[in-house]
């Protein structure tokens, strides 16, 4: 095996610790059975310099990850250096301009907590332990997305480490080519992002979450009204629907109906929800909430406390859809009587993009948005589910628009995710800035893409 010289913890295939540090890196417990050579667990842009340099100088190609969120564990290849940026952790705000300063291995729980303090806001991964890295760096769905723009479309600089171990400063004006990349490229971007620059925003006045919900039963109503009454609802709405083997509080198979809202206002608020409040199918539920303040904090653990489960196998995949939901019916049907067993899920989202976007990369979202989520805790037999979200997503490809890749499955299932000629300006900017193929690029065989 190569050597490497650098600072920074290095740990190396064989070495005691090594197993721990390549899958303490991901948030999913499966094993995926691929090893790179060497871990190294950077504690500063020193470190992360001084071990690229060493990688090209080895020869080897390199792989990295922020929180490890990642569902197919992109960051963990065979042979190679993988990074470990976790520990890259500063966070600068300056309340002059309303901008931050951050370390990919931030978790979004902890900006928000920084931004909270000054009433300040930035739409953050929905999951308290989600890493920003990956997170800006794949688009970027986040809190309020939908009225703010994505997590992408909010960074303002970014300081690069490039193949050669050279650090650089990307803005609209500064390497304009590898700020555009950065803004969607995610898991095949191909330098190492060591702070983000981030504009901020003023914090809501009031923050709160609507929810209803109905058993599985009537999936067939729900989701019709849904998918009729999501281009009038607000982009101050979250309007989502999480179909969950433990539906809240009637513990047993449902759809949660769930609606966060960001507003000026509590009266503000109740307005932008009156369409579930009154909606021809509230009925039939069996459980109806009202318009309920709360923080994002609280939103953010909860939902990893009931979904996201920790210590769990999970794989997931997804699509955007433009057409009316009519004809996806007999197959949501199906997704919902083979769901697995909780924490798995499936979750509709309501999206309705701006019809326009500034010039990035991401260029691929569309109407509504569907994703599963298989999450297999201990004990349970992975042989009839491991395949339960591919599969489904396979047979629903006459009406999928593409995929987004913080749900990505391209190892298993080849989607197109960026624009056709997005991608080859991608593919332009990789030959410019890492001509030797330093970093690793998106798992799978991707569909062919003109020249």
């Amino acid at each position: 095996m190569k050597s490497i010289n650098t600072t920074g913890q290095v740990i190396r295939r064989g070495e005691p610790g090594f197993e721990e540090a390549v899958l303490g890196t991901s948030f999913t417990v499966r094993d995926p059975g691929r090893r790179p050579d060497i871990v190294v667990q950077a504690h500063d842009v020193f470190e992360v310099i001084s071990a690229v340099k060493q990688a090209a100088k080895d020869g080897m190609r390199v792989g990295m990850c922020s929180g490890g969120h990642s569902w197919a564990q992109n960051h963990i290849r065979d042979g190679g250096l993988m990074l470990d940026l976790s520990r890259l952790k500063g966070i600068e705000i300056n309340t002059s301009n309303n901008t931050a300063v951050i370390g990919p291995g931030v978790l979004a729980g902890e900006l928000n907590a920084a931004v909270v303090k000054h009433q300040l806001f930035f739409p953050v991964a929905h999951a308290y332990t989600v890493g920003m890295g990956g997170f800006l760096l794949q688009g970027g769905f986040g809190w309020n997305s939908r009225h703010l723009g994505m997590g992408c479309q909010n960074v303002i600089g970014l300081d690069v480490v490039l193949a050669d171990g050279s650090l650089v400063h990307a803005s609209e004006t500064e390497h304009p080519d590898l700020f555009w990349s950065a803004r969607g490229a995610g898991p095949g971007f191909f330098g190492v992002v060591v702070r983000f620059h981030l504009q901020l925003h003023k914090r809501a006045r009031f923050i709160g979450l609507k929810t209803q919900v109905f058993r599985i039963q009537h999936l067939e109503s729900v989701m019709r009204w849904a998918d009729q009454v999501g281009p009038q609802v607000s982009p101050l709405v979250e309007f989502q629907i999480v179909m969950n083997p433990k539906a809240l509080l009637i513990n047993a198979h449902g759809m949660e109906v769930i609606a966060p809202v960001m507003a000026d206002s509590w009266s503000e608020a109740r307005e932008l929800v009156d369409f579930m409040t009154h909606s021809p199918v509230r009925h039939l539920s069996s459980l109806h909430l009202p318009l309920v303040p709360m923080s994002l904090e609280f939103m953010m653990k909860t939902g990893e406390k009931t979904l996201f489960l920790s210590n769990t196998r999970w794989s997931a995949d997804n699509m955007w859809m433009n057409d009316p939901i009519e004809p996806l019916l007999p197959s949501l049907r199906k997704i919902a009587d083979s769901q697995p067993p909780h924490p798995s899920h499936v979750l509709w989202l309501n999206w309705n993009a701006p019809a326009n976007r500034p010039d990035m990369a991401f260029s691929q979202e569309h109407r509504t948005y569907l994703a599963l989520y298989c999450g297999l805790g201990k004990g349970v037999d992975e042989a009839p589910h491991v395949n339960w979200a591919t599969d489904h997503m396979k047979a629903l490809e006459p009406w999928s628009k593409g995929i987004q890749l913080a749900d990505e499955n391209l190892a298993k299932r080849p989607a197109k995710f960026v624009s056709d000629a997005n991608m080859v300006r991608l593919n332009q900017a990789r030959a410019k800035y890492d001509p030797q193929g330093r970093f690793h690029p998106w798992m799978g065989q991707l569909p062919a893409q003109p020249q």
